[in-house]
Order: structure tokens, then sequence, then C-alpha cells
């Protein structure tokens, strides 16, 4: 633990500004055309909804707010993740990490653990708190600010908290799915430096796809779209049951749904996770994760 907080605080001084940006200015983009544009509803929506279309709106809004800063930073940490092994080479800063007390081990993982599962996580507790202000703009826009604050804020926060503890808990589960992927990508950087990426992309797409259509193998492509559906409903959707939110349902009974339908929608995630594929991917991101100790282990520094 001590080395881990001082290489975890690294990453916080490396990377504020970016990820400060890349808050505020979705939230910039988001909020101006909400402030001076028009909004307007399709009269067939406002007469199906009656009542509860600000209740609608809010709740649409603050998941879809939420959703997106979540994506927008949970992307981007994986680009920063990938590029790791290799981002202290051009100034060679690699040989003062590689001297101080701390494992290679250590320093490989900490930043996966920051990048991939604490930058997304705080994403969905922003994305939350940001969603309020757009849904004040947006009922705001159509209704009085009093019918803002008449909304039932209680059942809203409930569910919109469910949802991002739902999320929040799939993500390590997300990421240990896709966490091959990851890895290869990272030790394709640190042997191929900026051609890292493609030879990857180009060995996975183009040799998948060559085995799959020349030689009638197609277990590449299979294990990668395996990979990439159990990484989607480890995050939500894994019990196949969704939530319609839309002119034709009752909005307070969706947000007295969302809690119980995340609780059952992680369960159904766990319960995933007991399989010979997750077992196969945990040993794949071992094997992985043992090639890129090796490299920085021999002197990685010195191969820039």
């Amino acid at each position: 633990m001590n080395n881990l907080l001082p290489l975890m605080q690294r990453e916080w001084l490396q990377h504020r500004f970016a990820w400060a940006l890349l808050v505020l200015v979705p939230l910039a983009l988001a909020v101006l055309p909400l402030t001076f544009g028009q909004v307007e509803f399709d009269s067939d929506v406002t007469s199906r909804a009656g009542p509860d279309l600000a209740l609608m709106v809010a709740l649409i809004a603050m998941i879809i707010t939420t959703a997106v800063m979540f994506l927008i930073l949970w992307i981007s940490s994986i680009f920063i993740a990938v590029g790791t092994p290799r981002r202290d080479h051009g100034d060679r800063s690699i040989e003062f990490w590689m001297s101080l007390p701390t494992g290679h081990t250590e320093s490989l993982v900490t930043p996966l653990l920051v990048h991939l599962l604490l930058v997304p996580a705080a994403a969905l507790v922003v994305g939350l708190i940001s969603s309020v202000a757009v849904s004040l703009l947006l009922v705001t826009r159509f209704e009085s600010l009093s019918g803002w604050f008449a909304l039932p804020w209680g059942q809203l926060l409930a569910a919109g908290l469910a949802v991002v503890a739902r999320v929040m808990a799939g993500l390590p589960m997300a990421t240990l799915w896709l966490l091959p992927v990851l890895l290869l990508a990272m030790l394709s950087n640190a042997l191929f430096k900026r051609w890292g990426l493609p030879v990857v992309a180009v060995a996975l797409g183009v040799g998948g796809s060559v085995l799959a259509q020349v030689f009638g193998q197609p277990w590449l492509l299979q294990a990668l779209g395996r990979v990439f559906s159990e990484a989607a409903v480890a995050l939500v959707g894994a019990s196949g049951k969704g939530l319609k939110i839309d002119a034709n349902e009752d909005p307070m009974a969706v947000l007295q749904a969302l809690p119980a339908w995340a609780a059952a929608d992680w369960l159904a995630a766990v319960r995933q996770l007991a399989s010979p594929a997750f077992l196969l991917v945990l040993l794949l991101s071992a094997v992985l994760l043992a090639g890129l100790v090796l490299w920085r282990q021999r002197g990685a520094g010195h191969s820039a």
C-alpha cells in the first residue's frame, strides 16, 4: 500500500487536467444548447405522457448524461492504459521509475487500476451529479422551476444511485473479461511502439477473418465476440430484462422498479463468471501480464 498510493498520485498529477477537460467540455456542449436553444416534444408524446412528462424527461436526462460521461472517460482511459508501458520512454524517465523501490508488477498494475476502475467509477458519480443540472435545464424549458423542485427527488435519486451502483459493481467484471485484449494491446505497444495498436488490430481482425473464411475456423472471431458481449452485459443487461422508458410507461413505476432490477441484473452478471470461458480469460491475462513484467525487467528503458 505504501507503494500503491504514490503511484496512484502520479496518475492523478499526470492526467488531472485531461480528466477535467473530458468532464467540463461535454458538459458545456450540453448545457449551452439547452440554455439558449429550443426544446420541443412531439405532440403525441406530450399527450400520452400527460402530467408525468417532466418526470419522464428528468429520468431520461439523468440516465443519458451519466451514461455519456461514463463512456467518454472509460474509452479515453482505455487508450491511456494501453499506452502506459511506453509512456516514460520519450524522456527516459523510465529509468527513474525503475530505480524506485516499487515492483515491476506494481508499476504496471497500478495505472490499470486507476484508469480502468477508479476513473470510470468517478465518471459515474460525476455524471449523476451533472445530470441533475441537465434535468433542471430540460424540465424548466417547458415547465416552471417549481415544477422541477416538485419532482419526486427521493425516488429519482434512489433510482439513479441504483443504476450507478449496478454499473460500478459490474465494472470490475467487465474489465476482467476485456483484460486479455487490453493486455495484448499493451504488450504490442511495448514491443512495437506506435505500431502496437495497428499490429493488434490487424492480427485480431484480419487474422480472425482469414481463419474463418479461408480455414473454416471462426474460433478467434467467436472468442472476441464472446469477450466483448460478456463485458457489455457485465455492466448492464445480464438478466436479459430491460427497462423501457418512453411515453407508454409509467415513470414512477420505472423508478420504483430500478433498484430491484439493478440488484437482479448484477447477480446475473456474477453467475456468468462461473464458466470455463472466464477461467480461460484469467489464465490468458496472467500470461500476458507476466510477459509485460518480463519485458520491463529486461531493461525496457534501454530499448526505447
